[in-house]
């Protein structure tokens, strides 16, 4: 079986991400998308892309980062037009640490799903204890077609407002956590052809491998969580997901 990692975060440096992505390669994946959270992130995910074929890029400003948006806003942009970018994002709200005051973050989020609009690239969300927010700016400002609520952590009602908006749902390792029944619940209800899967990686370690920095590597294990959230068999999980992240990273 082959998987796509649609969400993780690669290291800076070359030689290490060197040695994660053999273990992916190892471990079934087929390709991933290494994602930008600011303007030094995004330029190594840039780099990373351009250095290996299975690996592709986003470009944007992480809500805990979104104080940045005036000094690093215009470098992103041109950042932005690179081949090797697929998406916009990740970018929302996160009104759990608030790293970033809402209103910076709100302006931060505006931009990007506006960029993502005019590059015609997928748009990468992450709203945490923000649903409202982000519900209401996406549609103040249009949907981009392609766009993914990355590491889901909502249940079934938050899943079909998504729905609703023609957005995808990206499962992470959550799914595999014994607390996370309103995670699996909402795997249940989706369509096959909106869901992804993704590791986050290094964060949000699957079962049972909690304790340890997580990977590309152990993608496959979040698709196995979905397949046991949706009794289905997981060969079938990695098929459609493989498609699905093809369908909105490489249209």
């Amino acid at each position: 079986m082959m998987w796509v990692d649609s969400h993780c975060h690669l290291p800076a440096d070359a030689a290490e991400a060197g040695r994660i992505l053999e273990r992916a390669r190892s471990g079934g994946v087929e390709w991933l998308v290494c994602v930008g959270t600011d303007l030094e992130t995004s330029r190594a995910a840039v780099a990373h892309a351009g250095r290996h074929d299975d690996v592709h890029a986003t470009v944007g400003l992480h809500p805990h980062d979104a104080d940045r948006l005036e000094d690093e806003w215009a470098a992103l942009v041109e950042l932005a037009n690179d081949p090797h970018v697929v998406a916009i994002g990740e970018a929302g709200f996160d009104l759990h640490y608030l790293h970033s005051p809402l209103e910076d973050q709100e302006a931060a989020f505006r931009a990007q799903i506006q960029l993502a609009h005019a590059t015609d690239r997928a748009l990468v969300i992450h709203s945490r204890e923000a649903w409202d927010h982000t519900f209401r700016v996406l549609e103040e400002e249009g949907v981009p077609p392609r766009t993914v609520f990355h590491c889901f952590t909502g249940g079934p009602d938050e899943a079909r407002r998504a729905l609703e908006l023609g957005t995808y749902i990206s499962f992470s390792g959550i799914v595999t956590f014994k607390s996370a029944d309103d995670v699996r619940a909402a795997a249940e209800l989706a369509p096959l052809d909106r869901v992804l899967v993704e590791t986050d990686a290094p964060y949000l370690t699957p079962v049972p491998h909690r304790g340890s920095t997580n990977e590309s590597a152990f993608v496959a294990l979040v698709g196995a969580g979905v397949a046991a959230a949706r009794d289905e068999p997981v060969a079938a999980i990695a098929d459609a997901t493989r498609a699905t992240a093809a369908a909105v990273f490489l249209p």
